[in-house]
Parts: structure tokens; C-alpha cells; sequence
């Protein structure tokens, strides 16, 4: 599939390589990176997601000189370099080159990918309860989306496979539901919306800001609040928000099934309605 790098103000095809074995991140894990996505010529909450990257960064200590709007308009720009209506992924990253532990603000580098990478279809998938926690914020820099929390999410869905599911779902520090390894976390009961409140320990993601957004739009009830396992288990839906599937159902928690709720369907149907009528659009 087609991939784009904008690389020292221009674009370049594939993967080339950009990281030497002394660069301060390749040591320490100190880049971060954001996605947002881009569909049927619209790039919903595209904005938020490159803000939200500069806010990363700068919480790792790095100094940029892009502007959350010139991200943007980078990142249109390469979407245009595909075909209508490809699925794609936006990830702008920055890192530092110098440093040891602690990083030279003034050597952040940037760049930003762009693929190929259609929308899962929503079928659903399995959890199961992962032996992996999510860190406090006084153990990890949760407050960014930060390279160096990701290996525990990709142990946790090895794991996760290896039992025979498809996915994880993560405790925080105090025993409580936090999320999934690779997105945020919902449950319905006697019809309303629940999620675990942002308490630090996982990323508050913006497509679970959207959905929180869209729901109470319409009427739902939808509650923040600490989510145990046991409410999970006993849920009468379960599924899941984030930016690379959007809103995607669970079919299995552990030995029970489950069927795509109509919670789900009304979060997804908002969901894909607001992207095409309020997405930034792709210049053609």
C-alpha cells in the first residue's frame, strides 16, 4: 500500500530510514507520535488530534516550531497525494536527536506519515483480562502519547492472542478498568453509556470525547465513573472508541458472547454522520 513520509519540508514514497543508533529517542523512548484519519474525503477532528500532539511533545520536553494549524495543512496536503476516498492514517511524530536522559529541546526533529490503512469492519472482537496495568502518572508520562507506553499494550494483546482472544483489556494502578490495550473502553447498562472517568493513567482519547460529545447530544445518558471487571462482565454492551477502528463492538468477554448493542449502533451511526458533515475536508 501507498505510504507517504513529509520529511524536512518535502514528501517522500515509503519508509526511509531517519534515526541513528546514537539519537537521544532510539535510547530513551522519548518520541511521541498522534494518529488521526482520513476517509470519504474528510479528516474528522483532525485539528484536535495535531494540538494534541504539540501538547505531547512539549510534556517530553521537546521545543517545536510548528503550529498545530500548519500541521494540519501538511497533513491535508499529503492526503491529496492519494486517491479519493482512501482510508488513510495521519501520524505526525516528533523526536529528539540529542541528549542522553535527558533530551535537547532544540534537536526535535518532525516528521509525518501518511498510508494507506482501510477501517477495520466493525464486526466485533473478543476480550479478556489482561495480568498488564496501566501506570499512574507519577510512573510513566501519561499525559502524552508517548512512544515508550505502547510496548505494554503490544504485550498485553500478545497475550491476549496467545489465550485466544483478540484483544485486552487493562486495569490501573487501584484494580479499576482503565481501557483496552489500543483503545478506550465502554460498557451500556439498562441503557446508559458508561466509561471509565480519566483518572491519568490512559489516554483520554478524542474520538471518546467525540462519541461522550455525540451521545449526551442526543439524548443519552452517558456517565463517567470507576468501572469495575465485574460490570464489565455483567454489561449489557461492551465496545470500544479510538481513532484507528472509530467505534467497534465486543462479541466476547471471555466465556461469555455478546451481540452489537443498539448503544453501539446509535454511538457509531453519530460517529460517521458528524466525520462526513464536520471532517475537515481533502483539497482535490
Amino acid at each position: 500500500m501507498k505510504r507517504l513520509l513529509y520529511l524536512d519540508g518535502k514528501w517522500v514514497e515509503g519508509t526511509p530510514p531517519v534515526m541513528g543508533a546514537m539519537d537521544q529517542a532510539f535510547w530513551f523512548a522519548t518520541g511521541i507520535f498522534d494518529g488521526a484519519r482520513a476517509f470519504d474525503g474528510v479528516a474528522p477532528d483532525l485539528e484536535r488530534h495535531c494540538a494534541r500532539a504539540l501538547r505531547s511533545a512539549a510534556f517530553m520536553g521537546m521545543n517545536t516550531t510548528q503550529t498545530a494549524e500548519e500541521l494540519v495543512e501538511i497533513a491535508l496536503a499529503g492526503c491529496a497525494k492519494f486517491d479519493k476516498g482512501a482510508e488513510l492514517y495521519i501520524r505526525p511524530i516528533f523526536y529528539p536527536v540529542d541528549g542522553f536522559l535527558v533530551p535537547d529541546p532544540d534537536s526535535t526533529r518532525f516528521m509525518l506519515s501518511i498510508y494507506q490503512a482501510p477501517l477495520p469492519d466493525p464486526k466485533g472482537f473478543s476480550v479478556h483480562l489482561s495480568r498488564f496495568r496501566r501506570p499512574s502518572p507519577e510512573t510513566a508520562p501519561t499525559q502524552a502519547k508517548a512512544c515508550c507506553l505502547y510496548p505494554i499494550s503490544g504485550m498485553a494483546i500478545r497475550e491476549a492472542t496467545d489465550k485466544g482472544f483478540d484483544n485486552a483489556v487493562l486495569l490501573d494502578p487501584d484494580g479499576n478498568v482503565a481501557e483496552y490495550a489500543t483503545s478506550n473502553l465502554w460498557i451500556v447498562k439498562d441503557g446508559v453509556a458508561i466509561t471509565p472517568t480519566a483518572n491519568g493513567t490512559f489516554l483520554n482519547g478524542i474520538t471518546r470525547q467525540r462519541v461522550i460529545k455525540l451521545l449526551r447530544g442526543t439524548g443519552v445518558e452517558v456517565v463517567e465513573k470507576t468501572v469495575t471487571w465485574d460490570e464489565v462482565k455483567a454489561a449489557d454492551e461492551v465496545f470500544s472508541s479510538g481513532n484507528y477502528a472509530k467505534v467497534t463492538p465486543v462479541i466476547r468477554v471471555e466465556d461469555r458472547a455478546l451481540q452489537p448493542g443498539p448503544i453501539f449502533r446509535q454511538a457509531r451511526e453519530l460517529y460517521f454522520a458528524f466525520a462526513r458533515e464536520s471532517g475537515l475536508k481533502v483539497p482535490r
